[in-house]
């Protein structure tokens, strides 16, 4: 998601954020929009001069999403998003964009020019409806997304944040004090909440409490944010380096351990006792209107909460069936139970060390680069390296996570991949959570929408999370296209996994439109697949806190499919993949209905040519 809620299963989403913050002292001029159309030509060109006024408007106001594209000019901010303040400004600039954008004729843009006005329109209309509903009076949640959690994974120097010169370690001092205000802004808006009858589950409580605890340390040099100076090397002088351990260790001590110690504190004493003891968006005011507006968000259609359940349950039985025939290729005695059962429990199917489990996504890693071509025409320059989840958060991580790379290629993307435990990363998922998440997944779609040339930014930097989780999923089909899933066990890794996705259908809409309780959606997950316990209980309060984001997956596969499909069929022999999925990935993501249009006017053009 993006703009008033962010995710931040992807790299342009880490945080819940509203639509960008104000950087310190960073933050430029207002700018004259009628001056800005005025110097433009053509109406188009206007329409891209407004968009770009935009984007340079939100950059300083996004700065860890500038940061996670490369650009370090706001590196040292972290901006108080949840204030009345920010969320009234934002919503002052949206409104003169809208505004502006009234003078803008339609009747005249063609081309590329029309995708830019919807996709504009849409975001500013969008950032309107959210401000309905208060996300700043639930700031904080268990999820590795949480800010508190990004926090601590940009200062363990593992993720974008640059540790290479005094000035990046001084830029992130900065940073961290200004943290430090927004947790003290995330008590106060919950303290709120708690008046309103608007706050998180008992059970999201309780899983953040340990997260918040960990941070509490007696030696600053016990402290996640020493690890970069620790691991500094020649890259600080000596006078620096003392000087930065001085100041670090101050700041541990002083401002970061307290404010974690009284954020616990606040959280266990006051906040739990007055935690709901209910699990989706139904039992908060207005909870019905606030998922439909989640489930627009993230599937850009129109689409019904019981629609989605319906398609959900749809989609497990095929699976299923499917799950049977590779039971039958294997020569299993049993039903699918005993199945799941024997999965679960063999030892052959999971790895004995951390070590090994990157081993093997590095061996993936080796032999996609071999096959890619096969089906792709263009791919990106960036590459990838494959890392563990950093300690303190692998508990609470999914299996694994992709960020992008920074566009001045100062940075390779990262593919985290938990090796917390072990029987949560069996080697029959390999091959498909490294397609998902890296080649032909996240990294191809993400790299090359960074790289992509003449599009303006609103195009390039705009994230719609059907898109990118509804190609991820998509890519996972191509596996056996490039010669992947060959071992039966395999090919079930890659059912395991879409099957997943089918049950978040599900189990979204069971917890927020049905009224499902944790342990029922739970036991939903545990009954359908061979999910480890620990990890369901992990995905079911992942989706209490971010409604509707399981839902892209599923529905962007099944639409990027069932557009591919349309086209072979009316294409014929003249149907050309790498052509499709150059039309898919190289002008940026699109909502749905805009694909769709992208698509049938392709088929169409290319129809009559034949």
């Amino acid at each position: 998601m993006k703009q008033k809620l962010q995710t931040v299963a992807l790299a342009a989403a880490l945080l819940h954020i509203s639509v960008g913050a104000r950087a310190e002292g960073a933050a430029p001029a207002m700018p004259d929009l009628q001056q800005v159309m005025a110097k433009a030509g053509s109406m188009g060109s206007k329409l891209v001069a407004l968009t770009e006024a935009y984007i340079d408007e939100q950059e300083p106001r996004n700065p860890i999403n500038a940061m996670y594209r490369g650009d370090n000019r706001f590196n040292h901010s972290w901006p108080n998003w949840i204030s009345k303040e920010f969320i009234a400004q934002g919503l002052a600039i949206d409104q003169r964009y809208k505004q502006a954008l009234t003078q803008i004729d339609k009747t005249q843009l063609k081309g590329q020019d029309l995708y830019t006005y919807d996709i504009f329109a849409n975001t500013l209309e969008q950032n309107t409806k959210f401000s309905q509903f208060p996300f700043e009076l639930l700031p904080l949640n268990q999820f590795v997304f949480s800010p508190h959690n990004v926090f601590m994974q940009l200062a363990s120097g593992k993720s974008a944040q640059p540790f290479n010169n005094a000035k990046d370690f001084d830029n992130f001092l900065r940073r961290s004090e200004a943290f430090v205000l927004w947790m003290e802004q995330a008590i106060e808006n919950m303290r709120l909440g708690m008046k309103q009858g608007i706050v998180q589950p008992k059970a999201v409580v309780t899983s953040m409490l340990p997260q918040l605890k960990a941070q509490i340390v007696e030696n600053a040099q016990e402290s996640t944010l020493m690890q970069p100076l620790q691991a500094a090397g020649d890259k600080l002088s000596a006078a620096e380096k003392e000087r930065l351990t001085k100041e670090y260790s101050e700041f541990i001590t002083k401002r970061l351990t307290p404010v974690f110690k009284k954020t616990s504190e606040f959280l266990e004493k006051e906040y739990l006792p007055m935690a709901r003891d209910s699990y989706g968006l139904g039992g908060l005011p207005k909870g019905k209107a606030w998922y439909e507006l989640m489930i627009e968000l993230n599937t850009t259609l129109p689409l019904t909460a019981e629609q989605l359940h319906q398609t959900g349950l749809s989609e497990v039985s095929r699976i299923h069936s499917e799950i049977k025939k590779v039971m039958q290729q294997v020569g299993f005695k049993g039903d699918l139970n005993q199945f799941f059962s024997f999965i679960k429990k063999d030892p052959q199917f999971y790895f004995s060390s951390e070590d090994e489990i990157i081993q093997a996504y590095q061996q993936v890693k080796s032999r996609m680069d071999q096959q890619v071509g096969k089906v792709f025409g263009v791919l990106p320059k960036a590459d990838y390296v494959v890392q563990p989840y950093p300690e303190s958060q692998a508990k609470s991580a999914p299996g694994a996570s992709y960020i992008p790379a920074a566009a001045d290629g100062s940075r390779p993307a990262v593919f985290f991949a938990n090796t917390y435990n072990l029987r949560g990363q069996p080697k029959y998922g390999v091959e498909t959570l490294s397609i998902h998440e890296a080649v032909p997944g996240h990294h191809l779609q993400l790299s090359l929408q960074n790289e992509v040339k003449g599009l303006p930014r609103i195009r390039s930097q705009t994230f719609y999370t059907v898109f990118a989780e509804g190609w991820a999923l998509y890519a996972e089909s191509l596996g056996k296209e490039l010669g992947f899933f060959r071992d039966p066990y395999q090919y079930y890794g890659m059912l395991s996994a879409e099957l997943f996705r089918a049950m978040r259908l599900v189990v979204d809409t069971g917890l927020h439109a049905k009224g499902w309780t944790r342990e029922q959606s739970i036991q939903y997950m545990l009954d359908n697949s061979t999910m480890e316990e620990s990890d369901v209980a992990a995905e079911v309060e992942r989706y209490m806190v971010m409604p509707g984001q399981a839902l892209s997956y599923k529905t962007g596969q099944l639409k990027i499919r069932e557009l591919r499909t349309y086209a072979e069929q009316a294409l014929g022999d003249k149907f050309d993949v790498k052509t499709f999925h150059n039309l898919v990935l190289l002008e940026g993501m699109l909502p749905m209905p805009l694909l769709e249009r992208k698509i049938k006017e392709w088929v169409a053009q290319h129809s009559a040519n034949i």
